[in-house]
């Protein structure tokens, strides 16, 4: 039986980050949330989320400063940013400072999970490495 993934969703918009819990939590999740991204960044260092879902605008500290902090951080966990922002600069900034995915709101639900799956399988080996890998020890 595998453990279950944590993932923290770190957005101001209450509404928005409560139907993402349910949602989440539907799918067998453990979901964390912070309201803002300095509350986002200590839960990463205190609760070791295997994912993040970041809202790109935020009070107090938004998501390219989270972003920024953790770019090149073996350690960082993987980020979906979600945002209501349009334009291809701002999701170049985002991929350049280490994004999984980069969707904007609204979004179809799909959509998300979707990404939550990439992200989560992210390092993973993949069915044709652990083929590989059986391979190689025969």
């Amino acid at each position: 039986m595998t453990a279950t993934k944590t993932i923290l969703i770190v957005d101001d918009d209450v509404e928005l980050s409560d139907g993402l819990r349910v949602v989440l939590e539907r799918q067998g999740f453990r979901v964390i949330q912070a309201r803002d991204g300095v509350q986002g960044k200590q839960m990463v260092y205190q609760q070791r989320p295997d994912l993040v879902i970041l809202d790109m605008m935020m009070p107090r500290m938004g998501g390219y400063p989270v972003l920024e902090h953790f770019k090149d951080k073996a350690d960082a966990p993987p980020i979906i940013m979600i945002t209501a922002n349009e334009g291809s600069r701002h999701k170049a900034y985002a991929e350049y400072l280490g994004v999984i995915d980069y969707i904007r709101k609204p979004f179809a639900m799909e959509r998300l999970l979707e990404a939550v799956e990439r992200g989560l399988s992210r390092g993973q080996p993949s069915p044709q490495d652990s083929d590989a890998a059986k391979d190689e020890e025969e």
